[in-house]
């Protein structure tokens, strides 16, 4: 337990490192990644919205982005994960499917690598700055392929900020929460405070409680009713929106509240064993570097894996460890898996493991394997992505929606992009 709790808490440092270099997209040319290398994330544009629908199978969905106008007039906005595009939830990796609707996301995105064969609608390059009527601008950016998707506890843990509470109003176990987002330690104390809701629903953590509203109360943490001014308490928040009465057209809602660290390592263990899980059945993603292709089938693929997992799943990639791989689509959805992913595989052993040297940039683990198999499929070859699995991982078959046919038709998805409106 304390060895998942070391490992856990680890990556989240090592992951907010990586992040904390790069905070603003350029605005001179418009960037557009390339495929075989890990874009910049200063490059990337950086937005807010709450989650609204999930393709978790084609690893897309729509987002109502915070704009300059009325937030509930803001249509939801499509947008796609790329390859190695990593989301996170709970301070810890998750899949989309991990992440409730109505949940408040921090995205940093990019133009689609290649407009032919998005996921998503591709728009104008300056539809950002373009204005919306009463929803104002910025709610429709052409940066829609996602590199991070962090909820707000993933944000503050990765930035090393927290949620400190100034004042709450209560009336009949729901009301209103003023807290400001700070630097945890330092800052001049000159943030500006959010009011936000709450209600009987929200969880309240701590250590290994799960406690309501009602119980704040009765403990005369929070008044019955009325107001009380808090004094700093530092926390951290799950926000949500909610349609909101009087007139207010932008105001998010508290879905949870960690009082400690306790609480938080805890959401965020939980979330690790459940993505490591889906990971172990889906197999690690990984785009082909180079290919050594020998006499009747036989060849070496050199592959790097695609970051923001927990170190345990890396650590099952040995030297002389048997193991598969498979080719993908961009969506990391299977090809030929109508009898599971390893009917089509490429069967071999690992050769050799090698960390890349100098900063790994996000969307790279700067884990690299050479992978030697006597019969190479038609998907692996150099910039193309596929999922590699080791001998000890489990072998399932996927559900029909997960997996694709020889990945020649970019259409050949499910469900079409054809479910997005059209702009």
């Amino acid at each position: 337990m304390a060895q998942l709790k070391s490992t856990c808490w680890a990556a989240t440092f090592s992951f907010g490192m990586a992040l904390l270099a790069g905070t603003a997209p350029a605005q001179d040319e418009p960037f557009r990644p390339v495929a075989g290398t890990f874009p910049p994330l200063e490059e990337a544009l950086s937005y807010r919205g709450e989650l609204v629908f999930i393709d978790h199978a084609n690893r897309r969905g729509s987002i109502r982005v915070q704009g300059e106008g009325t937030y509930f007039r803001n249509a939801p906005h499509p947008f796609v994960m790329l390859p190695y595009g990593i989301v996170r939830y709970h301070g810890a990796s998750a899949d989309l499917r991990d992440i409730p609707l109505n949940s408040v996301l921090h995205v940093r995105a990019f133009l689609p690598p290649d407009p032919q064969t998005s996921a998503v609608p591709v728009l104008p390059v300056d539809s950002r700055k373009k204005n919306s009527g009463y929803s104002g601008a910025g709610i429709y950016p052409a940066e829609n392929h996602a590199l991070l998707l962090e909820d707000e506890p993933s944000y503050c843990l990765r930035a090393g900020k927290v949620w400190k509470l100034k004042e709450v109003e209560i009336k009949d176990h729901a009301g209103m929460l003023v807290a400001s987002r700070e630097p945890k330690v330092g800052g001049d104390g000159k943030a500006s405070a959010d009011s936000m809701t709450f209600d009987a629903a929200t969880r309240i953590w701590r250590g290994r409680e799960c406690l309501g509203v009602e119980d704040l109360v009765d403990e005369g943490i929070w008044p019955a009713s009325g107001k009380k001014v808090l004094d700093g308490q530092a926390v951290q928040l799950g926000i949500t929106w909610k349609p909101t009465p009087s007139g207010v057209f932008t105001r998010f809602h508290v879905s949870d509240i960690w009082l400690d660290d306790t609480a938080m390592q805890r959401a965020a263990r939980s979330q690790t064993e459940t993505h490591k899980a889906f990971i172990r059945s889906r197999w690690m993603a990984a785009w082909v570097d180079a290919v050594e292709y020998g006499n009747f089938g036989r060849a070496i693929v050199t592959a790097t894996l695609f970051g923001g997992m927990d170190e345990s799943l890396y650590a099952d990639f040995k030297k002389d460890v048997a193991a598969m791989m498979n080719g993908v689509e961009n969506t990391l959805k299977h090809t030929g898996g109508n009898y599971g992913p390893a009917h089509m595989a490429s069967r071999g052993s690992i050769l050799e493991i090698k960390k890349t040297d100098g900063e790994t940039p996000l969307g790279s683990s700067g884990i690299q394997i050479r992978f030697e198999t006597d019969l190479i499929v038609e998907g692996i070859r150099p910039g193309r992505i596929v999922r590699v699995c080791p001998a000890n991982w489990p072998q399932v078959n996927l559900p029909r929606e997960e997996f694709i046919g020889d990945s020649s038709n970019p259409e050949d998805r499910f469900p079409t992009p054809a479910i997005f409106p059209k702009y």
